[in-house]
């Protein structure tokens, strides 16, 4: 199947073509005509699998198949919500690239930055918006942004948006929208919980699901290292040296770990940049595109970042901790392995994580294998308490996720039928 058998107008094929782009992935197969019908949709698959331009390319297409109804000034006509800044700024990057050669404006929405270049983009018209739900109610409530007039919402990566506390947010700004609209839901994973919004958010959704519920990616080659966690920082140092890795994205759990590990890897003479919730939005910009442009070799990340990291050839992610919650795991290593590429996921595990490496190989349904270094074999006189995924609070606040406190918080949206 090719992108001009689905049907996508000769400017957004132009753009396909400017990209490099030849064949639709399954997901882009499956989603692309669903949207273009006018259908809810809820669609799953794993990163890198092509899940945005699923959605960009047939939201761009009816925007441009049915002119506005108002004259004048434009108005907000597509709605795309995400959960983290750099995915904010990745899904809006793919909405200029495919939309390159039509006449429709777009522009991001998120926190961390000055809002008076929002305020401006706003004021002269857009198309179509990308936002974090947290500044775009700012703006709604300061009266610079008019939802009145959003025909397609989207709700991308809804299962982090269920993790970081953001449905009631979510809620207050559907409720802003109007009900007559088409509403599109994607998500790494389709859990109960997700499948419970997706009943409230969508109406009589077209399900689309191109891979197992959670299954990591094929081409990611997993392992486990058994070691002590007194020397875990000892072994890194040696695994990225000896390896000679220029591209590792490495996972911790809390944003105090990430400063202090960062620090630890640069005196040891490893170029080490980090990107988490304490540092501003211009600092995590800068260390992500030192990362991508290879100036930064190792990219220290709590899982605020798992989300928002587009690199096509990712070779290595590291998880330094185990995650609390297994589907976070999925979601680290699946930053690696796309789009066909081979890529490795290594995992540092203490005596005290077993219960939490038990809970991801249960979750994958097979054991990861193990692999040990000499000189690095685990003490087995250590006994330490053994760290236990941690309840999930539904009264959470939003944010939690990046200090270490994996949380669900949602709520039943006043559902919007047509």
């Amino acid at each position: 199947m090719s992108f001009e058998s689905l049907g996508l107008r000769p400017e957004l094929l132009r753009a396909i073509a400017d990209q490099g782009y030849t064949e639709p992935t399954p997901i882009q197969r499956l989603a692309i005509p669903e949207v273009l019908s006018g259908k809810d949709v809820m669609g799953g698959a794993q990163t890198g699998t092509g899940k945005t331009a699923g959605f960009t390319l047939p939201l761009l297409h009816r925007l441009m198949s049915h002119p506005p109804s108002h004259e004048g000034k434009r108005r907000v006509r597509a709605l795309v919500l995400t959960p983290t800044r750099e995915l904010c700024m990745q899904v809006g990057e793919s909405v200029d690239a495919y939309g390159r050669h039509t006449q429709l404006r777009s522009t991001v929405i998120f926190g961390g930055v000055n809002i008076n270049p929002q305020f401006d983009a706003l004021r002269k018209g857009v198309d179509v918006v990308v936002a974090t739900p947290g500044r775009l109610l700012d703006h709604s409530e300061q009266k610079t942004i008019d939802l009145g007039h959003v025909e397609i919402l989207v709700l991308d990566e809804a299962d982090r948006m269920l993790d970081m506390g953001f449905i009631p947010d979510v809620r207050r700004i559907i409720r802003l929208l109007p009900k007559e609209r088409q509403n599109l839901l994607f998500s790494a994973t389709l859990t109960a919980e997700v499948r419970m919004l997706a009943h409230d958010f969508l109406y009589k959704p077209v399900a689309i699901q191109v891979a197992p519920h959670n299954t990591a990616a094929e081409q990611v080659k997993q392992a486990v290292y058994p070691v002590d966690r007194s020397r875990k920082r000892e072994l890194l140092v040696k695994l990225l040296k000896e390896g000679g890795w220029k591209q590792v994205l490495l996972f911790v759990n809390m944003k105090v770990d990430a400063s202090s590990l960062t620090q630890q890897l640069q005196r040891a003479g490893i170029n080490a940049g980090a990107i988490h919730g304490d540092r501003t939005q211009a600092k995590r910009t800068k260390a992500l595109e030192q990362f991508k442009e290879g100036k930064v070799h190792v990219l220290v990340a709590t899982d605020v970042a798992s989300r928002g990291i587009d690199i096509d050839e990712l070779p290595h992610v590291v998880n330094f901790e185990l995650p609390h919650s297994p589907e976070d795991y999925i979601h680290r290593i699946g930053r690696t392995g796309r789009a066909g590429k081979e890529g490795e996921a290594i995992s540092l595990v203490a005596q005290d994580e077993d219960v939490l490496l038990a809970d991801i190989e249960s979750l994958l349904g097979r054991e990861i294998p193990k692999v040990i270094i000499p000189g690095f074999e685990p003490d087995p006189n250590i006994r330490r308490q053994p760290v236990r995924p941690r309840k999930l609070s539904r009264a959470a606040p939003a944010g939690a996720i990046d200090q270490g406190e994996p949380h669900q918080h949602w709520s039943r949206f006043a559902t919007s039928k047509k």
